[in-house]
């Protein structure tokens, strides 16, 4: 019986620490994308010559922001 309390309870918490290492992970993914990743691309993309698709994707990271923030 108590076997099958602690294994519940065992799943239980471990279930709660694995999202909330999602969770952790996510925003510091978010983080470096946006932060670190997009405008390293973003002048790799203009030194390169693509500048239409800087444009294109600096005017979607842009839209995305400002319906992400309230």
């Amino acid at each position: 019986m108590f076997y099958f309390l602690f294994m519940i309870l065992m799943f239980y918490i471990f279930g709660k620490l694995f999202f909330f290492g999602l969770k952790a992970a996510w925003g510091l993914s978010k983080f470096i994308l946006t932060i670190i990743l997009l405008p390293i691309t973003l002048m790799v993309m203009v030194s390169c010559g693509l500048l239409y698709f800087a444009f294109v994707l600096l005017i979607a990271s842009g839209v995305a922001i400002a319906l992400y923030l309230p």
